[in-house]
């Protein structure tokens, strides 16, 4: 006992010295790998950079050759997108604002129950799932055409529920798979003792299920909100005044007279603004939904 006594001492010095020489090579990682992350976040928000960067210069100031470093920075080209004649930008984000919520919440409708129908009750289990990975595969530009013609035939072309169905179309794949995925390790004893109770299906989705499927939910609403606010695709070749999004809409400030790039940086910096809101604050949530049943224990 007095030699583990006396043992002690020497090995607390010890590992003191150890934690010691480590705390340098620790802050050293943490050093590069924060330096990293900064530098490819600057690399990867280039394009968005560039056009803040654009949209608070004068007109002369982004045209001079050589390009204008250090200026005074202008409100004027947000003043210019926002009230400008032909470009509606109130609407423009209406449009936008109707097209995304209204795809995340479709896309949750359908996901959910065909998620439980296919995982739980095994309805096309095999088939439905090989599909829906194909589909997610398909270049949405395949879909463009064929929504059209279909559209026009039934009065959805130029209107709001046209997008809403074109880009629920496009990310339930994405949603379907989350939902399963998540359904697939979930315990299944909760829901056998809910049904034992007398809790009948639609009941035990509605009470059970959806409450512990709320972070995948989450993630859903989030990934489709952004990708449907985003999308450049089907609203131009589905829209053309009406239903024009904030995204198809800056091209209205591409005129016979010219480009008005600073109108179009503006629009572009202010189209961003909501989902990066979204992003900013559901990132927790939209975190733990995608990573909820990745790893099977």
């Amino acid at each position: 006992m007095a030699n583990v006594t006396r043992a002690r001492p020497w090995a607390k010095r010890a590992a003191l010295e150890i934690a010691q020489r480590a705390e340098p090579k620790r802050k050293h990682r943490l050093y590069l790998v924060t330096g990293t992350a900064i530098i490819v976040a600057l690399v990867v928000n280039v394009p968005l950079l560039n056009a803040l960067w654009t949209a608070l210069k004068t007109t002369g100031e982004i045209q001079s050759h050589p390009p204008v470093f250090f200026f005074r920075p202008t409100l004027s080209h947000f003043a210019a997108a926002t009230y400008t004649a032909g470009y509606n930008f109130p609407h423009f984000f209406l449009n936008s604002l109707f097209l995304a919520v209204g795809a995340a919440v479709l896309v949750v409708l359908i996901s959910v129950p065909s998620g439980y129908a296919i995982v739980r009750l095994g309805l096309g289990r095999r088939k439905l799932m090989v599909v829906t990975t194909a589909v997610m595969l398909v270049p949405p530009i395949t879909f463009a055409l064929p929504y059209y013609l279909m559209f026009q035939h039934v009065g959805l072309v130029d209107t709001v529920p046209g997008l809403v169905l074109a880009d629920t179309f496009v990310n339930m794949p994405l949603g379907l798979l989350l939902v399963a995925g998540f359904l697939r390790d979930f315990p299944w004893d909760i829901e056998e003792a809910a049904l034992v109770d007398g809790c009948g299906q639609l009941s035990l989705l509605w009470r059970v299920v959806l409450p512990l499927l709320a972070p995948a939910v989450a993630s859903v609403c989030i990934l489709t909100f952004v990708f449907s606010w985003d999308d450049y695709l089907f609203a131009v070749t589905l829209t053309a005044s009406n239903a024009t999004p904030v995204t198809a809409g800056a091209a209205n400030f591409i005129t016979s007279y010219g480009v008005q790039w600073g109108n179009i940086s503006a629009a572009t910096v202010m189209s961003v603004v909501p989902p990066l809101i979204v992003g900013f604050v559901a990132q927790r949530y939209l975190v733990r939904g995608l990573t909820m049943g990745a790893v099977k224990g």
